[in-house]
């Protein structure tokens, strides 16, 4: 059996991804969100509060029976507080810093605690974005947790390395993809964000990615080896 660990699979791109696994009969997902949105003989949902770093410390992934691979997808994220530096909610910095990085980090050390010594196939999949690669002005919270997680996947990759740990890790950028995320950052005002137009331009021309799309191409990182050789990497690779 393959074992997914998926955060964020109550909507948008966590969703899709768990319901295209979830049509291979020898995949088992586990799915993290505050709220339940999808029932299958083969998923486990777990209620958890990733912006409650308290509650998220303690948490211990599972005994697997007979597991093939084993696959953590930190796919979890926030736009925040979109607003330049000086006009921002202070708790909304700490809310995004915890979603977009501190969990991501806590759940990848407790996976490569729980799970990393083992022989079978280990992959750590964390969605980037392009914004932790571009500056973007009134993002200023979110590309830097972003380029955080970039960073992190990279020594991550060298730390499994040096204790010859076989895990597979990878950034992956996923595009721009037509979610709830989205739609908060077309209701930004411009004074806090410049190229707000820009985006809802997007939508409007159709340039958008639909969540089943980018579910199916964050997939083909997770079972074609070729694309899994560089930790930094984008849909654009494929």
């Amino acid at each position: 059996m393959n074992y997914y660990f998926i955060t964020g699979t109550s909507i948008g791109l966590g969703k899709s991804i768990a319901e295209l696994l979830l049509k291979d009969e020898n995949n088992f997902v586990y799915g993290f969100s505050r709220s339940e949105s999808l029932k299958h003989k083969r998923y486990t949902h777990t209620k958890l509060d990733l912006g409650n770093v308290v509650e998220l410390k303690d948490f211990q992934f599972p005994k697997l029976d007979n597991p093939e691979k084993v696959v953590l997808i930190n796919n979890a994220g926030v736009v925040g507080s979109i607003n330049h530096v000086g006009r921002l909610d202070n708790q909304s910095i700490i809310d995004s810093y915890n979603i977009n990085l501190i969990a991501p980090v806590i759940l990848s050390n407790n996976f490569i605690a729980k799970y990393g010594s083992f022989s079978y196939g280990k992959i750590i999949l964390n969605i980037s974005s392009g914004a932790g690669r571009t500056p973007i002005d009134g993002w200023s919270v979110y590309c830097s947790g972003k380029a955080g997680m970039d960073m992190f996947s990279q020594v991550l990759k060298d730390d499994v390395g040096l204790d010859n740990l076989d895990v597979k890790i990878m950034s992956l950028a996923p595009g721009i993809i037509d979610t709830e995320m989205q739609d908060d950052i077309r209701k930004s005002d411009s004074s806090g964000f410049s190229n707000v137009e820009r985006f809802v331009e997007y939508k409007k021309s159709g340039d958008l990615t639909d969540p089943l799309i980018a579910a199916q191409q964050v997939i083909r990182f997770l079972v074609d080896e070729k694309l899994q050789n560089n930790v930094i990497c984008s849909v654009r690779d494929l």
